[in-house]
């Protein structure tokens, strides 16, 4: 009976979504991270590990401000309340962005340019031109970004620094389901040869994304704790669960990478990693001020 309510629950309008992210808006300015107490780093290695983290939390806020705002504009003379939708969301990124900037100082670093691993993920971003391949990696990198943040949350300690992981984890709960959301409006419509593609380019992405996680442990771990074994297992968990419960959709993760990882293929869809990816989890994110962030172990 819950998989049915799970079910249900992830169909909701565009109505829905442009209120829940006015509401939000109302209240953003609320949210003032206090910058007044150094941090304590236990190691130069941690702060330049923080950096780095942070300077790919920056790029992936960057991107996703662009491609929402390009897509916004693409589809404001069709359907003008998606439009006011992609902006909303856009902003919201860019607010994330804003605060990433001023972090970055705060812990001691700078907006950097892009590693050549990180640079070549963009870079072939970038030159996506399709409305639905532009939403699905988006939102695939929408998903390691929360799942990245949640983990992070649950052993970074610092004071000082946990309130700007918390702000990431808590609206990414909400990015999350409103980019499956996206999605599902890009393909409507979309051909069997369109589809077909897309299927292929979700299985592309979740190889290379899961093994983007050994790239950031170079770089990272010293500050997230984040062992590379559990970051990959966490991805492919995440990156799969993210249609378990849409199997209309047709998307379907790589089998044997599943495998090599130790994820359960056949209980994807009532995990806490599809719980994520819900209508409930948007619907509980929200309202910032009364959501309830939970980090994985």
């Amino acid at each position: 009976m819950a998989f049915l309510h799970a079910q249900v629950a992830t169909r909701r309008p565009t109505s829905f979504w442009l209120h829940a992210l006015r509401r939000r808006r109302e209240r953003m300015a609320e949210h003032v991270l206090d910058l007044s107490a150094p941090v304590e780093w236990s190691s130069a290695e941690e702060q330049r590990a923080a950096i780095a983290f942070f300077n790919a939390a920056f790029r992936a806020e960057e991107s996703g401000l662009r491609q929402a705002h390009e897509l916004a504009d693409e589809v404001a003379a069709l359907d003008p309340e998606l439009a006011e939708t992609l902006r909303l969301y856009g902003d919201e990124e860019g607010w994330h962005r804003q605060l990433l900037t001023e972090f970055l100082h705060f812990i001691g670093g700078e907006v950097r340019p892009m590693g050549r691993v990180t640079g070549t993920f963009y870079r072939l971003y970038g030159r996506a031109k399709r409305m639905e391949s532009i939403v699905l990696v988006n939102l695939m990198f929408e998903s390691i970004g929360s799942t990245t943040y949640r983990m992070a949350l649950a052993r970074v300690k610092h004071p000082a620094i946990r309130p700007m992981l918390t702000i990431l984890t808590r609206d990414e709960s909400f990015h999350v389901p409103l980019n499956v959301h996206f999605l599902k409006h890009a393909m409507a419509g979309k051909s069997e040869l369109a589809r077909l593609r897309l299927r292929l380019l979700y299985k592309l992405m979740f190889v290379a994304l899961v093994a983007s996680a050994y790239a950031s442990r170079r770089r990272a771990k010293a500050f997230d704790r984040i062992e590379f074994s559990e970051l990959a297992q966490a991805y492919a968990e995440h990156l799969a669960a993210l249609f378990a419960r849409e199997p209309e959709l047709g998307f379907t993760p790589p089998p044997l990478l599943l495998r090599l990882l130790g994820v359960d293929a056949s209980k994807l869809a009532s995990s806490d990693a599809a719980a994520v990816a819900s209508v409930e989890a948007a619907e509980a994110a929200i309202d910032r001020h009364s959501a309830v962030v939970t980090g994985l172990a």
